[in-house]
């Protein structure tokens, strides 16, 4: 079966219920979209209002402060929202990253210890984090434990160890000041094939059909751990060919809708995962606007989807959403998009009306061809 580039970018707006809100439950619309870049304390909930039908920000809320929702240092090394279910075998597909990026990084190695010295510390540690601690007192009890302050020895700990962050309140569930706690749920299958294999399947179910390549860049795992993967899965996973020709893999079950299904405007959160989740970001992201929403340093502004794909950005300002398009855009698409905005702002307005303002520095640079500020009631 060959798919077209069409067909790839309506499976993934499907697959995260960007083709039309679903009604679902905090937890269950974090499992079917995998995870949630959670770097921005807003953006789990942003991203979850553009894809759940009556969404309500205290579901959330709940779910985090219920751990069915856990956030923690996961894909790609950064923060991500995920179903409680899935966080043991997702931090143990990722160990192999995790302990490299950290334990070989010289801000450990210029401690003095050793990698087992770090993993004999992991249970003491879990157990001291029974309840959300903060780092000063992480470190103060390294600095007892040790007979020495050194705090770099938790900046390690607390990202490739069993640590989630603890609900700390704030406007988002966190705040710029995280506590961290053990993860609940402590249980791995001590078999990191199979965890992988969880990892892999758990990808395509969200993002698929999609390449080894893919895969292995959204999670920032090993190309050799994820074909291995995918040759253990057998005939859970099906293989077809890409536009190219080139050989792409999926669930049997995997949604794949027409190239023509309509897609409705969205204003997506920073660093939304549809944006990260593929090699080719062009699924989504029309080449020529790449550069302008994944900034030189990491920052991934916050954008407007038209027709299924990347138009423009958006931001909060004084007195409604401030949209600038790439190209001109419709009537009809402003008109979807002013519903969104009056939405929006609604969403935003008991928690954080002018949402990301630190990163506006981005827009002075922007170019665009139409820029609008869209009112709300």
């Amino acid at each position: 079966m060959s798919l077209t580039a069409g067909q790839l970018n309506r499976a993934t707006l499907g697959r995260q219920l960007l083709l039309g809100r679903e009604a679902l439950d905090a937890a269950a619309a974090v499992h079917r979209v995998v995870a949630l870049q959670a770097q921005e304390p807003a953006s789990p909930y942003i991203a979850l209002w553009n894809r759940v039908a009556g969404f309500d920000p205290v579901d959330l809320d709940q779910a985090f402060a219920d751990h069915a929702v856990v956030k923690a240092s996961l894909l790609r090394i950064t923060l991500h929202a995920v179903e409680a279910g899935d966080y043991p075998a997702f931090h143990e597909a990722m160990q192999r990253t995790l302990r490299a990026a950290r334990l070989n990084d010289r801000r450990f190695t210029s401690t003095g210890l050793t990698s087992d010295d770090a993993d004999t510390l992991i249970p003491e540690l879990v157990a001291f984090a029974d309840e959300g601690r903060t780092n000063a007192a992480a470190e103060a009890w390294l600095e007892q434990r040790f007979g020495a302050p050194n705090p770099r020895v938790w900046w390690a700990m607390r990202h490739y160890g069993p640590f989630v962050h603890a609900p700390a309140g704030g406007p988002w569930s966190f705040g710029a000041r995280p506590s961290y706690m053990a993860a609940r749920e402590q249980r791995r299958s001590g078999d990191r094939a199979k965890s992988m294999q969880w990892l892999v399947r758990r990808y395509l179910e969200g993002f698929g059909p999609a390449s080894v390549q893919d895969i292995r860049g959204f999670a920032m795992v090993y190309g050799p751990d994820v074909r291995d993967a995918l040759e253990a899965l057998g005939d859970s996973v099906v293989r077809l060919a890409g536009p190219t020709g080139r050989e792409i893999y999926d669930v049997p079950e995997g949604l794949i809708p027409d190239e023509d299904v309509p897609a409705p405007p969205r204003l997506l959160p920073m660093w939304d995962s549809i944006l990260l989740a593929y090699a080719d970001r062009s699924r989504v992201i029309p080449a020529e606007y790449r550069k302008l929403v994944i900034r030189s340093n990491g920052d991934v502004l916050p954008t407007i989807l038209i027709d299924g794909a990347v138009a423009g950005v958006w931001r909060a300002v004084a007195g409604g959403i401030e949209v600038t398009a790439f190209h001109r855009l419709s009537d009809e698409a402003w008109h979807g998009l002013e519903a969104e905005a009056r939405a929006l702002i609604a969403f935003l307005a008991d928690r954080e009306p002018t949402v990301y303002r630190r990163y506006g520095r981005w827009w002075s640079a922007l170019s665009s061809a139409e820029v609008r500020v869209l009112a709300g009631p």
